[in-house]
């Protein structure tokens, strides 16, 4: 994977059935519902992404980027070195991938993340 490009974007929902409906009548997305994760993915046409339940550690208003890279661990300790606190280290998405979470000095919440095939 070359550089870091941006992989994948996640928005905070209250109801991933209703965001996915609006984002679907707004923007044309082709949304995949995951009831069995309480997820729901969607297709740009650009950058994929989902739409993530609102909880504590990800309350509404919460956008989180995936940035693509080929040693999360590496690379976590790299942002923890620059001011970033680790917020989630590299754990495994089953038949998917790896993914790791910072919180960027400025506050913005960021994912690491490498797929299973590159």
């Amino acid at each position: 994977m070359a550089g870091y490009p941006i992989v994948h974007i996640e928005f905070s929902t209250k109801d991933r059935e209703k965001t996915g409906e609006f984002y679907s009548q707004l923007c044309g997305w082709k949304i995949n519902q995951i009831p069995e994760m309480d997820y729901a993915l969607f297709e740009s046409g650009s950058v994929g992404g989902g739409f993530n339940p609102v909880s504590d550690s990800n309350p509404p208003g919460t956008v989180t980027v995936y940035i693509g890279c080929e040693d999360i661990e590496a690379d976590l300790e790299r942002a923890k070195s620059l001011g970033a606190k680790i917020l989630a280290h590299k754990s495994e998405i089953p038949n998917t991938g790896w993914w790791g979470v910072f919180e960027d000095p400025d506050g913005n919440k960021v994912a690491l993340y490498t797929p299973i095939t590159p």
